[in-house]
């Protein structure tokens, strides 16, 4: 009648091993100090993965070696050296930071934790933030060059480096007990966050690393939703966001107002259209347009106070803010319109529609030339 000394856990126990402090804290030590060259990144790697496993079991070890990583992180010399400098930290540097970020929020995310861990966990969040050296999440944007040549990848599946390593994954309905809505699985469900996640208005970030990782994250999404074979319960999920999207108020990138400094919805407004075209032509051509937009470059005439002296008014700062990846977004909306133009052929007045939309919305000329060749291409027969 003895228990097992060989068995586990009960399955309701918290999960909890021994973590050897000392050792974490040397293999993190020892690749900084190495700056990430002899193999020492791949153990820090292992480290994350280590990290992501103990949070998948709950052990609550996860969040400690998380924070001894964090530790020695901050602990870095380089960081303060970079700080005198006013020089920016690597790109592979600052992913590593980006890995910080993501696993403390899946941390501070867990439904399972209790609020004393929560409390403790914001308190030495926000001492790690008061520290001179912590980096900002824009990088030091004040000293970063505009250099962006093969810096961003084109098309959605192009920043997958392992508007072919990895075996593709089966995605099914898993059915979801406790929810309201009939015919809801876990799938619907990731389904549609993603999409309100994309069609969230938010403001481009100012710093070059991070506007770079607004489109790389958002074409990593897309691609991820680009896996799963849509089906009539999808489809809905998809005519319901649209809709919401369209109708919704200050938060959707898709409402009718947004600020001049939105992020675009290009991208994620192409892929849209694609998945409805089939489905709701009337919607996905609504959606498309609405996303055409680009504020940043619109006149700023309307900043200038007539009532006031010429002189006075010429004053007022053209205030154009640093959008180092704006090349590559005027590239998304000029697929996003050679797509809807492709789409409306034969349809003269959607074909007038799409017209429309491009003289009004696109300013470079280059992208203009590029799309009344794509007309000229999509009018012509093959022979």
């Amino acid at each position: 009648g003895a228990p097992d000394p060989t068995a586990g856990a009960s399955i309701d126990d918290e999960n909890c091993w021994h973590l050897d402090e000392e050792q974490v804290q040397e293999q993190v030590k020892l690749f900084l100090s190495q700056g990430g060259y002899h193999g020492s990144g791949k153990q820090l790697n292992l480290l994350f993965a280590k990290v992501r496993e103990m949070l998948k079991m709950r052990d609550s070890n996860g969040a400690r070696m998380l924070t001894l990583i964090t530790e020695q992180f901050m602990a870095d010399p380089r960081l303060s050296l970079w700080t005198q400098q006013g020089t920016a930290m690597t790109d592979k540097y600052r992913q590593l930071w980006d890995e910080l970020g993501a696993l403390w929020m899946c941390i501070v995310l867990n439904p399972h934790c209790k609020l004393e861990q929560k409390v403790s966990w914001l308190t030495q969040l926000k001492k790690w933030n008061g520290m001179d050296v912590c980096p900002w999440e824009d990088g030091n944007h004040g000293n970063e060059l505009p250099n962006l040549t093969n810096a961003l990848p084109q098309g959605a599946n192009a920043n997958q480096e392992n508007m072919e390593q990895c075996k593709s994954l089966e995605y099914q309905h898993l059915p979801a007990h406790k929810f309201l809505e009939e015919g809801e699985s876990y799938l619907t469900l990731a389904v549609e966050v993603a999409l309100i996640g994309l069609g969230q208005q938010r403001i481009m970030p100012d710093g070059l690393y991070a506007q770079e990782k607004v489109c790389r994250n958002e074409e990593q999404l897309i691609s991820k939703l680009q896996e799963i074979e849509l089906d009539d319960t999808l489809v809905k999920i998809f005519r319901k966001q649209a809709v919401f999207l369209l109708e919704a108020g200050p938060y959707s990138g898709l409402g009718e107002v947004i600020h001049r400094d939105s992020v675009p919805m290009h991208t994620f407004a192409k892929y849209l259209f694609t998945c409805l075209l089939p489905h709701d032509a009337e919607l996905a051509y609504k959606s498309a347009l609405r996303a055409m937009r680009l504020l940043v470059l619109e006149s700023m005439a309307s900043l200038g106070d007539t009532s006031r002296p010429h002189h006075i008014a010429s004053v007022v700062p053209n205030r154009y803010p640093r959008w180092f990846t704006l090349s590559h977004i005027e590239s998304q909306q000029c697929e996003l319109a050679s797509t809807m133009l492709t789409a409306a052929k034969g349809d003269v007045q959607r074909l007038e529609t799409v017209l429309e939309s491009i003289q009004k919305n696109i300013h470079s000329s280059s992208h203009i030339f590029r799309l009344a060749q794509d007309a000229f291409k999509i009018a012509t027969l093959m022979d």
